[in-house]
Order: structure tokens, then sequence, then C-alpha cells
């Protein structure tokens, strides 16, 4: 009886040193799954956020509540993030704005109202 459980041990430490060895070889391989040159969504969010509370630093906050990726052509001239913000509490978006974002620098391109 001893011998399956010792079979299973080594089966074990064995997956386990596979896995390790795995983790190591791509460790420090980008992810495939983030696009190279373009900030992340995450960032947009705070950056589109930072923007609006800097141009009313004593006015209620923002929130993004959305974010999304519009490549070139998609109603615009470059590729973009573009963020959609509502006031902290939040009003059901009738007091929203829009911020597009540059997908590659981050800068600011155009601040507006929601299109509706």
């Amino acid at each position: 009886m001893e011998q399956p459980a010792r079979r299973f041990a080594l089966l074990y430490v064995g997956w386990i040193a596979l896995c390790a060895l795995l983790f190591a070889a791509v460790h420090a391989r980008p992810d495939p799954s983030r696009r190279s040159g373009r900030i992340f969504s995450d960032d947009a969010a705070v950056r589109a956020v930072a923007l609006l509370r800097s141009r009313d630093p004593k006015g209620p906050g923002y929130e993004a509540v959305h974010v999304a990726w519009a490549p070139r052509g998609e109603g615009g001239t470059a590729d973009r993030w573009v963020v959609l913000c509502d006031r902290v509490p939040h009003t059901a978006l009738r007091e929203a704005l829009v911020v597009e974002l540059d997908g590659a620098s981050g800068r600011p391109l155009v601040i507006r109202r929601p299109l509706r």
C-alpha cells in the first residue's frame, strides 16, 4: 500500500518543479494579451479623473465608470482611450463627461459631454 503513496508524492514534487521551471522561463516575458505601444486602460482612467480634478479642484469629484479603446477612424483621427466619468455621488450620467486620451502617450485630446 505504501508504493502508490510514494509514487503520488514523487509525481506531486515533479509537478511543482515543472511549474516552477515554467514560471521562471516566462516570468520576464511581456504579456501577449497586452498590446505594446499604448498605456493601460487603468492608467487611462486614472489620468482622466486626475485631469477632471485639476480643472475644478474644489468642485465635486469624478469617477471613471467605463473605459473603452477606440481605434483610429472610429470617430476620431487617433488611436485613443475613451473614458466615461460621472460625478461622485453618481448622477445616473446626467453630469457625466467623456475624456478622450491619446492611446500611446495618455495626453488629453477632448473633454466633452457624452452623445445621447
